[in-house]
């Protein structure tokens, strides 16, 4: 989602919860393109949106994996005699490799080898045309379906992260909080695969073991992992 819409969702949500009328009333950060601006302005409510990815380069690393799996299972729908779990390792794809020549490896053989594999979960090695394991979990009890995943790796980036992200926000804040309005660093979270709400929360504390940075006066959480069904709610 854009950021815009993002922030629209919110006063809408604050809006159906006791703040009737609550609208924008500007764009700060588009109608002043001369200096780094806030995003919106909404009645007494100075609001900033960011997002923090769960994992380094997360998004870049969710698109190459998305480029070499996506839509297979819609392809192979109709081969499909059995449930189907493919998890790889998180930096399995990569720069230098043939996505599509690897996606149709990976199609090939799935059409070909897995119905003469047994159920059960399997360490998949050497693939032709696939330059990385496969773990697979198949079950042909379980309704034909097909799914991909990848294992988190471990990291520890995510405090400092947030504190750079956070801090930078915080500056642009820091100003509308001394007029006088209640200033909200809305965070958004879009991961379904990687969403951990908890863990954000977790490392936003240890990154402000002391409390929210200046110019900060509310912390909010944004789920739009669906966009159809966004779910707000106050962290700090």
């Amino acid at each position: 989602m854009k950021d815009s819409e993002v922030i629209e969702a919110f006063v809408a949500f604050l809006r159906e919860r006791g703040r009737p009328g609550l609208r924008i009333d500007s764009w700060p950060d588009t109608e002043n393109r001369n200096s780094s601006e806030i995003d919106a302005i909404s009645g007494g409510f100075a609001l900033e949106h960011t997002s923090v990815d769960t994992l380094p380069n997360q998004r870049r690393d969710a698109d190459w994996f998305t480029r070499v799996v996506s839509g297979l299972h819609t392809e192979l729908a109709t081969s499909l005699s059995c449930r189907l779990h493919i998890t790889l390792e998180y930096h399995a794809v990569s720069t230098g490799q043939d996505w599509l020549a690897i996606r149709e490896a990976l199609k090939t053989w799935i059409t070909d080898e897995v119905p003469h594999t047994t159920d059960g979960s399997h360490e998949i090695e050497d693939v032709a045309g696939i330059p990385f394991g496969l773990h697979l979990t198949k079950a042909s009890n379980r309704p034909p379906t097909l799914f991909f995943a990848r294992y988190e790796p471990p990291d520890d980036t995510l405090p400092a992260r947030i504190r750079t992200q956070f801090d930078r926000k915080a500056q642009k804040l820091a100003k509308y909080q001394s007029a006088g309005k209640i200033t909200v660093l809305l965070v958004e979270n879009a991961d379904i695969a990687l969403k951990n709400d908890q863990k954000m929360l977790e490392a936003i504390r240890r990154a402000y073991p002391d409390g929210l940075p200046i110019g900060v006066d509310e912390l909010w959480y944004a789920d739009t992992a669906i966009p159809d069904d966004i779910h707000c709610h106050a962290w700090w």
